[in-house]
């Protein structure tokens, strides 16, 4: 473990967090591990212990860590991992948690049963013969744990949402929101959840002075703003914006991209990022924009390229 001076920390930061994460196989692991991955631990599942002073040498890392360890690691000891907790403690610049996920025994035989997966410490025996070995193992880590979750009731978004309640930074835990713009003739974007078609609204690739020009401009803007239909369709955006951010925070999910596309995803669907992502900024939500072909024509012309025309037609 760090003992050297380098590893105190800086004037007025505070001890670096260490969340070692271990429960009987089936409690819920990797949902924990993930789940404070997406809180912004840095995460590590199934880490040796003989490895840990070397990856806690040098200085407390900038962000917290989740490690996550079992007894399915070849030189896992219960005792060896109590011990490293409390000398982690007894360093000025950490501040460590045991996180132990507790299941009844009978939950974690029914998993395996539906899971119809081998038991670690049972490879070639029925897993009630596993589990007991392991729960009788890891009776001193379970003693020693500072935050204990029993997740024989939970399902993995009740587990998420708890770890959330737990663990979260301030202001962390909040569903973080990526709206952007593309062109349907290079296709859809990967990876986005919602999306929205604007080919129908009013078309500034028609007026001269407004085609050199993007969706981030307040005169396109305008334009699209006189199409008769473009109110209602922002209302009806915004009512499905409030009606699904919230249901997918509470449903534990950590990211989401809203995709508006046009033609050439230069004007309409800029416009429409532009205007949802202030709406949501405002409204509290963590929101980043985008806009796919607006970047690649920048990165065109920044390579000495010719400037490509706008071709939101």
């Amino acid at each position: 473990m760090p003992s050297d001076p380098h590893s105190t920390p800086a004037e007025g930061r505070p001890p670096a967090r260490v969340v070692f994460v271990t429960g009987p196989s089936g409690a819920g692991r990797s949902t924990a591990i993930n789940a404070l991955e997406d809180l912004g631990f840095e995460a590590i599942d199934n880490l040796p212990l003989s490895l840990l002073p070397r990856l806690l040498e040098g200085p407390p890392p900038d962000r917290p860590l989740a490690l996550g360890t079992d007894a399915r690691n070849r030189d896992y000891s219960a005792t060896g991992l109590v011990a490293a907790v409390d000398r982690l403690a007894g360093e000025p610049g950490y501040a460590p948690d045991l996180l132990y996920l507790d299941c009844a025994a009978d939950v974690l035989q029914r998993r395996y049963s539906e899971t119809r997966r081998r038991h670690p410490l049972a490879p070639d025996a029925a897993p009630v013969q596993g589990i007991a070995r392991e729960l009788a193992l890891l009776v001193p880590v379970r003693a020693r744990a500072t935050v204990l979750i029993d997740t024989s009731a939970l399902t993995p978004h009740d587990l998420r949402a708890e770890i959330g309640r737990l663990f979260a930074p301030e202001g962390a835990g909040r569903l973080a929101i990526t709206v952007m713009s593309f062109s349907y003739r290079h296709g859809l974007p990967t990876g986005a959840d919602l999306v929205c078609d604007c080919r129908f609204l009013r078309n500034p690739h028609w007026d001269p002075a407004l085609k050199p020009l993007d969706g981030r401009d307040p005169a396109v803007q305008a334009h699209i703003a006189t199409d008769p239909r473009f109110d209602a369709f922002c209302d009806r955006i915004i009512d499905l914006a409030e009606l699904l951010l919230p249901a997918f925070e509470a449903e534990g999910k950590s990211h989401l991209t809203i995709a508006f596309g046009c033609t050439g995803g230069q004007h309409r669907s800029v416009a429409m990022t532009e205007f949802l992502a202030a709406h949501l900024a405002e409204a509290g939500w963590p929101v980043s924009k985008r806009h796919r072909e607006v970047e690649q024509r920048r990165v065109v012309t920044a390579g000495g390229a010719d400037r490509p025309e706008a071709t939101d037609r």
